[in-house]
């Protein structure tokens, strides 16, 4: 039987957004991959203990420890060496499991082995829990409502493409926040939507975070897990 690369979504945080086709695939699998940091802690792995820890089952485990640079050169390489490994257990006839924050094709990790992979293997994906969507949660505010645009846009994107996103949209979730955050509370404040702005971190998490007036956020560099959810305050409902 030929094996099969599996992407699995396990939610933003909490375990128990995971959904039970998650938790089944993870027990199931024989060979368990994921992102970590250079210590191999991974925040993927945390989310999913429990469903890690719900079989007996001898498993292999594949960090793949990807540095916290922009230089893709040496980003992509780790993103080489990866794809072998678990081409090799492919290969052996072992299911691989990558396990994702979050959806695996949503600003995942995944999707960079799954372009490796994919000519050659049989490929899965099982969706998971966005952020963007927890954090609409935890804020209990739609998203969008009747003809209200919406957009996601990244906090690597320059002032201009910021700005230019928060003019023309509605709502706009500005993902990767962390490094990017005195930039994009600037391109807020030139837009006039500081008023409309939420910032959340660790969604789901411990030690979530949630200010609804970024006016008190201070512009130092914030987690990895951050993001804003900019709203309109005022919402033509009629």
């Amino acid at each position: 039987m030929t094996a099969t690369f599996i992407g699995v979504g396990v939610g933003p945080g909490d375990p128990e957004l995971m959904t039970v086709k998650a938790w089944r695939t993870i027990e199931q699998a024989d060979v368990i991959s994921f992102i970590a940091n250079k210590t191999g802690e991974s925040q993927a792995k945390v989310i999913a203990v429990q469903a890690l820890e719900s079989t007996k089952k001898t498993r292999l485990e594949i960090p793949v420890c990807v540095p916290m640079v922009l230089d893709r050169h040496d980003i992509n390489a780790v993103y080489d060496q990866a794809a072998k490994t678990i081409q090799k257990h492919l290969n052996e006839g072992k299911n691989v499991v990558f396990i994702c924050e979050g959806d695996p094709l949503f600003f995942g990790s995944f999707a960079y082995l799954l372009e490796r992979l994919e000519s050659n293997n049989r490929c899965e994906v099982i969706p998971g829990i966005s952020s963007v969507h927890a954090a609409s949660s935890a804020l209990q505010m739609p998203l969008t409502m009747l003809k209200e645009s919406f957009s996601v846009v990244s906090g690597r994107h320059s002032s201009q493409q910021l700005e230019q996103a928060l003019n023309n949209n509605d709502t706009v979730v500005i993902m990767k926040a962390g490094r990017a955050r005195e930039r994009i509370l600037n391109a807020l404040k030139a837009t006039g939507r500081l008023a409309d702005a939420n910032y959340l971190e660790y969604i789901g998490r411990d030690n979530e975070r949630i200010m609804t007036d970024v006016t008190q956020l201070t512009a130092t560099e914030g987690p990895y897990f951050s993001l804003f959810v900019v709203i309109r305050s005022q919402r033509d409902r009629s």
